[in-house]
């Protein structure tokens, strides 16, 4: 059976960690895309100062997060007899979520050799530069604030075949980065483009209330 010709081809969302040492540690593309995806926005606006009043005043742009839940399901590949399922089930792909909270083995070895040769001034190591990708229109930077995973099926060697996968992400704009940093540009664009949506919508409103 082939695919009507005319069917839209379905972009998968993703969440991809920057690392360049090792940079398909953290690559996760959504086997099925949520089916909701909840947006929450709190504007950075100033503070009422009486006559002075600053309560209109943006101070950058809004603080928001995306809450969603991600499943992940490996029945699909141990009926085709893929290895990997077959003898870790769907562990590479919580872990690849879980080390977006984890410092790298290395530095963490690193700090503590240094921290035990007497050196008391040693960098926490950073969480991967983030990205989440949901469509070409939205390509933001996040951080992973936590996420909670619900287990649902094991195979006989209790690696987990299906889980849910709920997810709290924090957006980052360019209030949160440096003028250098890959993410106030990455930001940057996104807001560009949500402006000339907004445009268009907003001519497509008028257009409507004039016929």
């Amino acid at each position: 059976m082939t695919t009507f010709p005319g069917a839209p081809r379905l972009m998968k969302g993703s969440i991809i960690g920057m690392d360049i040492f090792n940079p398909l540690a953290s690559v996760i593309i959504f086997q099925y895309n949520p089916k909701e995806l909840t947006r929450r926005l709190q504007a950075a606006t100033g503070q009422s100062q009486g006559a002075d009043s600053e309560v209109l005043r943006l101070n950058g742009a809004p603080s928001e997060t995306f809450d969603m839940t991600v499943e992940i399901d490996a029945t699909d590949q141990l009926e085709s007899g893929n290895g990997m399922a077959q003898s870790m089930g769907i562990y590479p792909q919580l872990s690849a979520l879980e080390m977006l909270l984890y410092p790298k083995s290395a530095q963490v070895i690193l700090n503590t050799a240094l921290m035990a040769a007497g050196i008391t001034e040693v960098v926490p190591p950073e969480a991967p530069f983030t990205l989440f990708v949901w469509g070409p229109k939205r390509v933001v930077p996040v951080k992973l604030e936590g996420f909670s995973i619900t287990e649902k099926e094991y195979d006989p060697e209790l690696n987990p075949i299906r889980a849910e996968v709920a997810l709290s992400l924090k957006v980052l704009s360019y209030n949160d980065f440096n003028l250098t940093h890959p993410g106030f540009a990455t930001f940057m664009a996104h807001q560009i483009v949500k402006e000339a949506m907004a445009v268009a919508g907003s001519v497509a409103g008028v257009a409507n209330l004039a016929q």
